[in-house]
């Protein structure tokens, strides 16, 4: 598993509106349909996991009668859980924060305690402190440095900080008829400015050089590193357009709208023999909590 090696943020392209944390509508859409969100979201390779939970303080502390510690970790912005519940089988006792009560009222349900419906930011933690702060799929939708400043806070000394994204890498023939359709029915979807852009890992590279910045200026952090994770997926025609609904882009399209997307991502799957292999890129920007 390659360790990418620290960057700085180098200058971007200019991107029109508001930075993704400022789109509160979107970042909390998710919830109307959680349960298919929860069904069709890929999840996260396992060996990020097990590295994660293996970098926390707590992990090589044995107590009074010779046991590990278990690594305490904060899930912020945890929707239904999915990661937090790779996270317990890892071994780890995960605590959930999520802003939407439909998303959180599932997580509780399928097991996660989540402790609070609110964002981040805005959060009291009331003293609790955790050996691991993670993100999956949702720092974009945090302001990065008051994220990364209460990561500080509630985080042991050595405590890891982990924001991560499953990047998703279109085979070009897949991308080629995936843009066509957004640009005929959706032009204005982000979907539709997105495929016809540079390939997936090149679009996520300003979210990790925010997320490295934010880190940076909220201080309490060591240098923040990039780790890789390369696997693949495969879907079927039904598998896809099912988790289709759950991106953002998606979530507050018109019914017929959405309707008619998938009626021609349909189509464009089906003629390439109802199934294609995904290639993801998972990308986790991560930093350790200095000591005091």
């Amino acid at each position: 598993m390659p360790t990418l090696p620290p960057e700085r943020s180098r200058p971007s392209e200019p991107e029109p509106g508001p930075e993704p944390h400022q789109y509160r509508q979107a970042a909390e859409s998710f919830g109307s349909d959680a349960e298919r969100y929860d069904r069709a979201r890929p999840r996260y390779p396992d060996a990020m996991v097990k590295r994660i939970a293996a970098a926390g303080p707590g992990v090589d502390v044995l107590d009074a009668r010779d046991v590990p510690e278990v690594p305490d970790v904060l899930d912020v912005g945890c929707g239904t859980g999915i990661a937090a519940r790779q996270f317990q089988a890892a071994g780890c006792r995960v605590t959930g924060v999520e802003p939407d009560a439909r998303m959180a009222g599932l997580a509780r349900r399928l097991g996660l305690d989540v402790v609070d419906v609110a964002t981040f930011e805005a959060w009291d933690p009331a003293g609790r402190r955790f050996d691991a702060v993670v993100a999956g799929q949702a720092w974009h939708w945090m302001d990065p440095v008051a994220g990364a400043a209460k990561a500080a806070q509630v985080l042991r000394p050595g405590g890891r900080l982990a924001a991560f994204w499953n990047v998703p890498r279109l085979p070009p023939e897949v991308a080629e008829a995936f843009a066509a359709v957004y640009r005929r029915v959706a032009p204005n979807s982000p979907f539709a400015l997105r495929a016809a852009a540079k390939p997936a890992p090149d679009g996520y590279r300003a979210l990790s050089a925010k997320a490295a910045d934010g880190i940076r200026k909220a201080g309490g952090f060591g240098e923040p590193e990039q780790w890789r994770f390369d696997w693949e997926w495969s879907y079927t025609r039904d598998a896809w357009l099912d988790q289709m609904p759950t991106h953002g882009s998606l979530t507050q399209l018109p019914p017929d709208k959405l309707a008619e997307v998938l009626e021609h991502v349909g189509a464009a799957v089906d003629a390439m023999g109802g199934s294609f292999t995904m290639p993801y890129v998972t990308v986790a920007v991560t930093a350790a909590r200095a000591e005091p």
